[in-house]
């Protein structure tokens, strides 16, 4: 005798019943800009010797656009993955858990402090 496994119908849009389901697949889909960006960074780094090309591909129009596009993806990202951190990396003083606003506050602080050495660096 053979038998059949049950397999429920799941539709294609499951996830929008559910808030917090709707903020995850929004922040899944943002780590595709993400990726663009880091493409984007490995081709203007490969220009940065030649300074003709290096300005032209920074101010092309569709670069322009890319960036204006990706930069609240890429900020949603990063905010969403700060906050995700203290249930990722769960820290102890001695028997005492780190509060988790000390490990996502280390964090934003650790951003601002680079993102302020970068503004520094580059003008």
């Amino acid at each position: 005798m053979t038998t059949k496994e049950y397999h429920r119908p799941m539709p294609a849009l499951w996830w929008l019943h559910n808030s917090q389901l709707i903020l995850f697949m929004i922040r899944e889909l943002t780590s595709v800009f993400v990726a663009g960006y880091a493409v984007f960074l490995i081709v203007l780094i490969s220009k940065v010797n030649d300074d003709r090309a290096f300005k032209e591909t920074l101010h092309c129009p569709t670069a322009l656009v890319f960036q204006i596009i990706a930069l609240p993806f890429v900020l949603f990202h990063s905010v969403t993955w700060f906050n995700l951190t203290p249930k990722a990396i769960v820290l102890f003083r001695g028997e005492e858990r780190v509060n988790p606003l000390m490990i996502a506050g280390g964090h934003y602080v650790l951003w601002v402090l680079v993102s302020g050495l970068i503004l520094l660096v580059a003008v």
